[in-house]
């Protein structure tokens, strides 16, 4: 384990083959490298970046391969085999369930449920998203037919919504507070309801409720252009 400018409270507990890297904070009774159901203390490596900061009563498991600046709300879980990029923030009693891979600058807020999704860069899930991947109760062909959720780039979902299995949210999408989402959404448009349908084909066409922007999410054409 690094010990460069580490601050790890003397609660907290650090299982074997735990690499943390310069300057992360863990605080109080945080677990680290908690062995998962049918392996050994310190079999499977974590890897959690610089940066860090982990908050009380945070679990993360053995197994899990974590980038830079990790941020973590208090009693915040992540379960083994998760990999997680840069500048991702897990908020306060979030789970990450087993087989999720997240990209960077990601946001989880508070309660959101996630389990074998698949997250990129740029991704906001507001407080309590949940990801389903069981069409059905478990059978003896159960993993045979579980399917995670996919959010494409810079996709938004509202608060308290429910994605149910295998369906694919598209880049910079938005998903309305509370929704149950049954069906693809499209990259860019705006959906809400249960079951949530189409009410924009186009953010652009979402209008600015306090009127600052010209429509909603105009930065990111100006974002666009930077880039190009």
């Amino acid at each position: 384990m690094t010990s460069i400018g580490l601050d790890i409270h003397k609660t907290a507990i650090v299982g074997p083959n735990v690499d943390l890297g310069a300057g992360c904070v863990v605080g109080e009774y945080a677990i680290l490298g908690r062995a998962p159901r049918g392996k050994q203390e310190g079999e499977l490596p974590l890897v959690i970046g610089p940066g860090a900061v982990i908050r009380p009563f945070t679990t993360i498991y053995a197994g899990s391969r974590i980038g830079a600046r990790l941020q973590t709300g208090q009693g915040a879980s992540i379960r083994e085999d998760n990999v997680v990029g840069d500048d991702v923030s897990i908020g306060t009693h979030a789970s990450l369930e087993f087989g999720n891979r997240i990209g960077s600058r990601v946001r989880v807020h508070t309660g959101c449920f996630l389990e074998l999704t698949t997250i990129e860069d740029d991704v906001f899930l507001g407080p309590h998203v949940v990801f389903t991947d069981d069409p059905h109760p478990m059978c003896p062909a159960y993993l045979d037919c579980v399917r995670g959720g996919v959010v494409r780039k810079g996709a938004r979902i509202g608060a308290n919504s429910t994605i149910l299995p295998g369906v694919e949210i598209g880049a910079e999408a938005l998903v309305g507070a509370g929704s149950v989402v049954r069906k693809n959404v499209p990259p860019r448009s705006v959906w809400a309801g249960n079951p949530a349908i189409e009410l924009k084909d186009e953010i652009t066409k979402l209008a600015c409720f306090a009127g600052i922007f010209p429509h909603a999410y105009s930065w990111l054409d100006d974002t666009r252009e930077v880039k190009a």
